[in-house]
């Protein structure tokens, strides 16, 4: 299983999809110096609600373990306010989350994609995540991925044109380049259905969060900024 990062993985709390999520726990931690707390950084204001460098620092942590590197900090403060765009969208559709099965079984699914159990607590501890903030950000990623699924499946629509075409100019080709028997059509007919719908929520998605974003006022500050 490979887990994508345009929008999917989220260091927001489980509790609630409401854009304040992140502003609530900047205040928590913005404490004033005396008080022996650690002052969080602001890497970037959406509206009135803010996004922490924390929160980039821990998105790049979980990119490391599951891609073996994190993307530059530009790229996952916009990964960040996309999801902060879809939180928004969630909690005006009140769309449930994800269930206690649903964590467990993805956990287990980016578990197994090591060597071995020990191996995968070791590389967590190496980018220095706690097995709950992997679980929150797996939860927090089926979360925004299947309310994208639900917002954007029905206007998928695949005819056969298409299913033809991509038979044709891209199934066929790559069996036949592994020296693999190339199945009819019609065997595969629904494998390549879906894949196209998944290629059509990804494109409308894609482009419903770059309006979006466009009519927002976004100001990424500079590594390091205070609240």
């Amino acid at each position: 299983m490979r887990y994508v990062h345009l929008i999917f993985v989220c260091t927001f709390c489980l509790a609630g999809p409401a854009p304040r999520c992140a502003s609530a726990r900047a205040q928590s931690t913005a404490a004033a110096p005396d008080s022996g707390q650690t002052v969080d950084g602001v890497a970037a204001r959406i509206e009135d609600d803010i996004l922490t460098e924390s929160e980039v620092q821990e998105l790049g942590a979980f990119q490391q373990l599951v891609d073996g590197s994190e993307k530059p900090r530009t790229e996952r403060i916009r990964e960040l306010a996309d999801q902060w765009i879809v939180r928004g969208e969630i909690e005006t559709a009140k769309y449930p989350p994800p269930s206690a099965e649903d964590a467990d079984r993805a956990y287990a699914q980016l578990e197994a994609q090591f060597s071995s159990p020990e191996d995968f607590t070791k590389r967590c501890t190496a980018a220095g995540l706690t097995e709950a903030a992997v679980r929150r950000m797996l939860v927090q990623q089926l979360y925004l991925s299947r309310f994208l699924d639900f917002r954007f499946r029905p206007a998928a629509q695949i005819d056969e044109k298409q299913l033809q075409t991509y038979y044709d100019n891209e199934f066929a080709p790559q069996l036949k380049a592994r020296n693999q028997a190339v199945p009819p059509l019609d065997d595969v007919e629904d494998t390549i259905r879906e894949v196209l719908v998944q290629r059509a929520i990804n494109e409308r998605a894609t482009q419903w969060l770059d309006d979006t974003r466009s009519r927002l006022k976004i100001d990424v500050m500079s590594d390091g900024a205070k609240p």
